[in-house]
C-alpha cells in the first residue's frame, strides 16, 4: 500500500475518531462517572489514541525512506496528536475543507475556508481548554473554577488575551493549559488580521483596477473623437 491510499483510508475513520475522543472526554470530565462506565471511557481513550499512534506510524512506512525526514518536519502537528491527547478533537477542522458555499471565486474560496477554519479552531480550542483545565482544577484546594462554566469563561477570556483575572488555575496542568491557550490566541488572531488585511487589500486593487480601466476608455474615446474630428475637417478641405 502507497502513502496516498493509506492517507485517503484513513482520513474519515480519524475524523470520526476525533468526534469519538471529544464526546468521550467531555462525558468524562463533566459526567464525572464512576466504577465501570469510567473504565469504558478509559478504554475508547486508549483506543482513539491508538489508532492515532498507529496512523503516525503507518504514514512513516509508507512515506519511503527518501521522503522520511521530510514527512517527519513537515507533521509535527501529526506527531503532537500522538503526544498529547487533548489535540485528537482539532484533526475535526478537516471537515471544514468539505465546504464550498464560499468558492464564488478563487480568492474568496480561499479567504472563505481560512475565516471557516479559524472559527472552527478557536471554539475547539476553547471547549477542549475549558475541559482540560475543568479536569485540573476540579477538586483542588483554593481553586476558583469548580465549575464547566466557570472553565468555559475562562478559556474565552483567555484565549482573546483579555484575562480579567477572576478565574485563574492553581495547578501546574492548568497553568501549562493556559499558556497554550494564549498562543493558540495570538495564532488565531495573527491569522484573522491577515485575512482581513488580504480582503483590504484586494478592495483596493479592484477598485484600482476599475479606475484605470474607466480612465483608459475615456482616452480611447477621445481619441476616436479626435480621429472623427479630423475626418470631417479633411472633408470640408477637399470641397
Amino acid at each position: 500500500m502507497n502513502h496516498d491510499r493509506w492517507e485517503r483510508l484513513t482520513e474519515w475513520p480519524l475524523i470520526l475518531a476525533s468526534v469519538l475522543f471529544l464526546a468521550t472526554y467531555t462525558w468524562q470530565v463533566i459526567g464525572n462517572p464512576t466504577g465501570a462506565p469510567n473504565a469504558a471511557a478509559e478504554t475508547i481513550l486508549w483506543a482513539t489514541w491508538g489508532l492515532f499512534l498507529l496512523d503516525y506510524v503507518a504514514n512513516l512506512v509508507f512515506i519511503g525512506k527518501g521522503k522520511r525526514w521530510r514527512w517527519f518536519y513537515t507533521h509535527l502537528f501529526d506527531l503532537a496528536v500522538v503526544v498529547l491527547p487533548l489535540l485528537r478533537p482539532l484533526r475535526i477542522l478537516r471537515l471544514v475543507t468539505l465546504l464550498t458555499v464560499l468558492q464564488r471565486t478563487a480568492g474568496t474560496a480561499i479567504r472563505g475556508r481560512i475565516s471557516i477554519y479559524v472559527a472552527s479552531a478557536a471554539a475547539l480550542l476553547i471547549y477542549v481548554a475549558a475541559l482540560a483545565v475543568y479536569d485540573s482544577e476540579r477538586g483542588q484546594p483554593g481553586t476558583n473554577i469548580t465549575s464547566f462554566g466557570d472553565a468555559l469563561w475562562w478559556s474565552f477570556v483567555t484565549v482573546t488575551t483579555v484575562g480579567y483575572g477572576d478565574f485563574t488555575p492553581i495547578t501546574v496542568a492548568g497553568r501549562l493549559i493556559a499558556v497554550g491557550l494564549m498562543i493558540g490566541g495570538i495564532a488565531l488572531l495573527g491569522v484573522v488580521t491577515a485575512t482581513l488585511a488580504s480582503w483590504i487589500v484586494e478592495k483596493v486593487a479592484d477598485r484600482d483596477a476599475e479606475q484605470d480601466a474607466a480612465t483608459v476608455g475615456h482616452i480611447k474615446a477621445l481619441e476616436r473623437q479626435i480621429a472623427d474630428m479630423q475626418s470631417m475637417l479633411a472633408e470640408a478641405l477637399r470641397r
